[in-house]
């Protein structure tokens, strides 16, 4: 059984991002935008946090240019749902973080980041103590190619680059930064997309009840028929719908709320033969398996928060 409080925590991504859809059609049918920076907000009881984008249309902030610096959040902080004319990378060089959408969430452990284009509302949260590295770049400057949101590889050396360009002062300019930029665009251009870290939300009624039984226990065993059930939908009409309304079948959306909730208790310092069973795994192999072919290390060797 999920301890009290995560189930909440890991939740909470997918609800709230109906609400960001809302919110950013709201704004964009009105014409409207609100300048100022992406306020970080400590969780509230139960591990979730309160966004912006729960509590109106007009809540999406809309910062013109994405920031280039490193940014501190407490384990449970966020930053409310927001977006920019210019594209952003967002690396956690210390933690876990996760980036919500209005059609899904990517999660980023160390060895990861993530894309996020220009004009796409976002919403950012932190597990563990996050050290949140931004890099800012203009539209002309698009190094993938990429229109969505997308989990990119790490390697050591461009991870060190990330640290270093956005923890150095901003000084213009200067030969010595515009060399660390250019090493660093070089370096994302040969870095690999890692789709299959996104978790999409689901849009279907029958999908989001469904979903919303698994993401309250990642760990329930339960067969696609038994929760169709519950939720009073045939497993073919669920598992059509699945590929349909996701893209992916629903063993691997399953499997991807897992990985993205064993990221979670990982970095809470859960015991490895712990997080496999509060994850459903049904041994601690298989769950160590799982993970390494997905994060490319095992379990015990992930960084606690």
């Amino acid at each position: 059984m999920v301890r009290p409080g995560r189930s909440v925590a890991l939740s909470i991504i997918c609800q709230m991002m109906p609400n960001i859809r809302h919110a950013a059609a709201g704004q964009a049918a009105a014409g409207q935008s609100t300048t100022g920076q992406a306020a970080a907000r400590p969780a509230t009881a139960g591990g979730a946090s309160v966004h912006p984008a729960t509590t109106g249309r007009a809540a999406v902030r809309h910062d013109p240019v994405a920031p280039t610096r490193t940014r501190r959040l407490a384990p449970g902080g966020s930053i409310d749902a927001h977006r920019h004319d210019d594209h952003q990378i967002v690396y956690a060089g210390r933690g876990v973080l996760t980036v919500t959408t209005d059609t899904g969430s990517w999660v980023a452990p160390g060895t990861r980041a993530i894309w996020v284009p220009a004009g796409v509302v976002h919403a950012h949260r932190a597990y563990g103590e996050l050290d949140l590295h931004l890099v800012g770049l203009p539209v002309s400057e698009n190094p993938l190619g990429l229109d969505a949101p997308t989990v990119l590889a790490v390697s050591p050396l461009l991870r060190e680059l990330l640290i270093a360009y956005t923890r150095a002062e901003d000084d213009g300019e200067s030969p010595e930064r515009a060399r660390l930029r250019a090493v660093l665009l070089d370096r994302l251009r040969t870095s690999d997309a890692q789709q299959p870290l996104h978790l999409p939300t689901p849009t279907a009624p029958q999908l989001r009840d469904l979903c919303a039984i698994l993401q309250a226990d990642p760990g329930d065993g339960r067969t696609l028929a038994e929760l169709g059930r519950q939720v009073g939908a045939g497993d073919r009409t669920l598992s059509r719908l699945f590929r349909s309304d996701l893209g992916m079948t629903f063993p691997q959306w399953r499997t991807q709320l897992r990985l993205h909730h064993a990221l979670i208790l990982l970095t809470e310092r859960t015991p490895v033969t712990a997080v496999a069973h509060q994850c459903g795994w049904s041994s601690t192999s298989a769950f160590i398996e799982v993970f390494r072919r997905a994060f490319g290390h095992t379990p015990g060797s992930h960084p606690a928060g």
